[in-house]
């Protein structure tokens, strides 16, 4: 019990250092904010950080690790939804409408790092590259249903799933007067001509409850 109850602490402080960081990393960018100000904001001391995290790369691939387990968790909305469409609506809303400014802005740092970075890009790339295949997966799930068309390349459909997601996001992060509420409908059902069946392009795509 004892070593349940410090691993449970150790875990926690752990999601403090991220959440600061992600703060930090957000507000100036990996390259100005300082493992320092990462202490302050955390309300730790160097000593005591250095022990979870020994540099800004592990911290940035903290980040990207929990993404990729929020980005995996989010995929059963997909699953527990009562169709195709209706699954990919909901998992829109999380990523591209429900996440804060200031988790949209580290994504876009975190891309534009890894043009930079070797070490962060083999993080992106790799996070990227399992995301796709889940994509892609779960269309090849919805067409072996029938729910969606069975003639699309799934793994083409995936990347240009992707692309549109990276588009949204960045243009959120660039532009304060975009509206991804007001854009999504519209990408929905661009998404939704590209992948009904013949004949289903006209139905309106549902939307997603908040």
């Amino acid at each position: 019990m004892r070593q349940t109850a410090a691993a449970q602490r150790q875990s926690d402080r752990r999601t403090e250092i991220l959440d600061a960081a992600e703060r930090c990393f957000s507000r100036s960018g990996f390259h100005r904010a300082s493992m320092q100000d990462i202490c302050g904001e955390a309300g730790m001391s160097p000593g005591n950080l250095y022990r979870y995290f020994p540099s800004k790369e592990a911290l940035i691939a903290g980040i990207c690790e929990r993404n990729r387990a929020d980005a995996v968790a989010s995929f059963a909305l997909v699953d527990s939804a009562p169709d195709f469409f209706t699954g990919l609506a909901g998992l829109a809303q999380h990523h591209l409408v429900d996440r804060t400014e200031a988790e949209v802005g580290l994504c876009a740092e975190i891309m534009a790092e890894s043009r930079r970075n070797p070490e962060v890009a083999k993080l992106y790339l790799g996070i990227e590259s399992d995301i796709r295949d889940r994509i892609a997966a779960m269309l090849k799930l919805a067409a072996d249903r029938g729910e969606i068309r069975n003639d699309v390349d799934l793994d083409a459909a995936a990347s240009v799933l992707m692309a549109l997601g990276d588009g949204m996001s960045w243009r959120r992060s660039v532009d304060p007067e975009f509206q991804p509420e007001t854009a999504l409908p519209l990408i929905l059902q661009m998404v939704h001509c590209l992948l009904a069946k013949p004949g289903d392009c006209a139905t309106p795509v549902k939307e997603t409850s908040r």
